[in-house]
Formats: structure tokens, C-alpha cells, sequence
């Protein structure tokens, strides 16, 4: 008799364009489908954000359930809640799988109503401890998650410093811990002429590239200093920027008025070759998981430069194949003006970042990851 596949739903808030969203689809996509039989379950995107499955990955199925997005609302949120756990009732999955904080709570907390024993597994792919919230709020989420802890079968981070800080507030104990760091297909050769001309970049420019979406997270304020920081040392770069969010607009108001050497592209989808066409990635932000872009740009060869909070650090080795600084916009523009000025460095600590990427960021060591452990848990 033919083993049957393991059942898993996979659950999240939204799939905005970002790096849960990214992992979620990857995971849909490259599992092997006669070993493990997949549900996608979503909400709604906001109507500043760009929806992944509608602008990159059409080709993945989803189930929507209106509430489940970002915003906080009693009423919609009990009424996701129950929709959840009637799916999960009528789907009888041996695996609900959870992926950021909203959905994390919603999802365990209806896969314990739906009346059939199930096994949980949440990734957190980053943490709302720092950077999100304040004071009581953080103490609330603290409390949630280790209530959630406590009836979670796997707990997967993203990295080891996302791990290590949720260990050190309390939340779940270190053997029910699995670090998984995301794997990403690798990207085409592009030649880097004509990916530059595509994009209009000048000769004589070093260009600098920041994907990501323009929320306070990502501190694109700190991005603008670092332009100021620049442009006052007269040094021959500019920065270019993919991605949009709330602070989209007041971000470019501001360069304006500056004239500060950036430039704003949006939404994109060319992401792969925006990092073939440029010599340095940056990411300034308060807090990340492991940011999805900053492997990209390692798979492109670009040395990066970011800020060395969360776990950029398992990305990022300092001065290896590029530089971890503190959060100063001094500080990020004295490790960029090294690189800017020091082409054989720049290659250097690229190559570095390519090799390191094929070693621990790699498509298919992802999704064995996530298979052996399936298939472990369902024995």
C-alpha cells in the first residue's frame, strides 16, 4: 500500500511582497507534492502593500479569509478565527504550519478548536520585541507567544540571534527549537552592461541598492541621512531604492527638496537584475529576521553594508563580505564610502558573499529541511 502524503496547511496573515511571503511560495512550490500535500491559507493584503501571489507568484494557489491580514480588529479577527477553525476541521490536516505573529496566534488557537489532534509548527521570521512596539504591548506579545509555546509542537527560526533573543524573553525552550535559514533559487547570469543600461546607471556612478518596503522598520529616514552623508563627502554614487509602504511618498518628498543622490523605482519584479546591475547593497533598518534581499544580493556578488541587528548577521560576516555597523548614518556611510572607493574590495567581499550564500542559503536545502522535518513529525 502506497504511503500517503503528509497533510500541512500552511498559514499566513498576508502574503505581501517580503520575505515571509517569498519563503511561503518557495516552500508551496519545491515540496515534493507525492510526499507532502500542501494548503495555503491567507488574508488580504493592504491597500498600500504589493500582494506577492497577484504581482510575482500567480502560479500559487491560495485560500483567502478577510480578517486574517495585518490590521487589529476584535470583530474581524473572531470571525477569521472561526473560519479558520472550520477549514481546518473540513481539510483534517496532520500538520498546521504558522507563519508571522497574527497568524501564529489565529492559527494554533483554531487548530485546537477544530477538534482533531494536530500537530503545530510556527516559524518566526523575525520578532515583534524590538522595533514594533513598546512597553506593555511587548509584554502582551511576549505572554501570547509563550502561551503559544507551550502548545507548539516545533518552533522554527529564521536565524540564530531571531532564536536566541526569543529563548532569552522565555518563549518555548531551547529543544523545541529548529534554525532554518531561507533558501532561494539562484538567480540568472545577467551581464552587468547591459542590466546597467537597462536601468539608465551612468559610468564613473557606484550604485548602491536598497530593496525593501518604506516603513518605519526599515528606517528609509536613516536611508536619506546616509544619502546626505554622501552627497556631503562628494563621493561619486547614488542610491537606488525598490520598494514602496506607507513612507513611500514623504521618503521621496524629502530627496526632492534635498536633491540627495537617490533615486525611487517602486514596486519591482526585477529584482535579480537591479542587484546584477549594482556594486553594493544596503539595509539600514531597526530590526529584521534575516532579510531575503541581503541573500539575494550575496547571490549577486554585491558586498553588503547594514546595520547588525536581528539575524543579519548569519548573512553578513564583518569585513568578511561586507560591513555590520551600528545603526549612525556616519557609520553606514564611512563602511560604504570603503567599498565605493575600493573596487578590488568590493569584489573581494563579493565573492565571499557568493560562496557563502551557495553554502547556507540554498533552495533546496530549505525545502529538505522543511521535508525531513514533515515527515519526522508524522511518523
Amino acid at each position: 500500500m502506497a504511503k500517503q502524503p503528509v497533510r500541512v496547511v500552511q498559514i499566513i496573515a498576508r502574503m505581501n511582497v517580503g520575505g515571509p511571503a517569498v519563503i511561503v511560495a518557495d516552500l508551496m512550490r519545491s515540496l515534493d507534492k507525492g510526499a507532502i500535500e500542501q494548503t495555503l491559507i491567507t488574508g488580504y493584503c493592504d491597500s498600500n502593500e504589493a500582494d506577492y501571489l497577484e504581482t510575482v507568484a500567480t502560479d500559487i494557489k491560495a485560500t483567502r479569509i478577510a480578517g486574517l491580514g495585518r490590521s487589529v480588529s476584535l470583530g474581524a479577527d473572531v470571525r477569521a478565527f472561526f473560519a479558520l477553525a472550520g477549514m481546518l476541521r473540513e481539510l483534517r490536516p496532520d500538520i498546521v504550519h504558522t507563519h508571522t505573529a497574527k497568524a501564529g496566534v489565529l492559527g494554533r488557537l483554531a487548530s485546537m478548536l477544530a477538534g482533531r489532534k494536530v500537530i503545530r509548527v510556527h516559524t518566526f521570521h523575525g520578532h515583534l520585541l524590538h522595533g514594533y512596539f513598546s512597553g506593555w504591548k511587548v509584554r502582551l506579545v511576549i505572554a501570547i507567544e509563550k502561551f503559544l509555546a507551550k502548545r507548539t509542537d516545533v518552533l522554527i527560526a529564521v536565524g540564530i540571534k531571531v532564536k536566541d533573543d526569543l529563548l532569552a524573553v522565555g518563549i518555548g525552550k531551547a529543544d523545541q527549537y529548529k534554525v532554518f535559514y531561507p533558501g532561494l533559487r539562484e538567480p540568472a547570469d545577467f551581464a552587468k552592461a547591459k542590466v546597467r543600461a537597462s536601468f539608465g546607471m551612468e559610468d564613473g556612478l557606484s550604485y548602491i541598492a536598497f530593496v525593501g518596503r518604506l516603513t518605519q522598520i526599515k528606517r528609509p529616514d536613516r536611508l536619506l541621512d546616509v544619502a546626505g552623508e554622501l552627497k556631503s563627502r562628494g563621493l561619486k554614487t547614488k542610491i537606488i531604492v525598490a520598494g514602496e509602504g506607507e513612507l513611500f511618498a514623504s521618503s521621496k518628498e524629502r530627496a526632492a527638496k534635498e536633491n540627495l543622490p537617490i533615486e525611487f523605482l517602486g514596486w519591482r519584479k526585477d529584482i535579480s537584475e537591479l542587484f546584477a546591475a549594482s556594486d553594493i547593497a544596503l539595509l539600514t533598518s531597526d530590526n529584521e529576521g534575516i532579510p531575503l534581499t541581503l541573500i539575494q544580493a550575496a547571490q549577486a556578488g554585491l558586498p553588503i553594508v547594514a546595520t547588525e541587528v536581528g539575524s543579519i548577521s548569519d548573512i553578513v560576516i564583518h569585513e568578511g563580505n561586507g560591513y555590520l555597523t551600528d545603526t549612525s548614518p556616519a557609520a553606514l556611510a564611512d563602511a560604504l564610502e570603503k567599498l565605493i572607493i575600493d573596487p578590488v574590495l568590493r569584489q573581494i567581499m563579493g565573492e565571499a558573499g557568493r560562496d557563502r550564500s551557495h553554502r547556507y542559503f540554498s533552495l533546496a536545502k530549505m525545502s529538505a529541511d522543511h521535508t525531513e522535518l514533515y515527515q519526522h513529525l508524522h511518523r
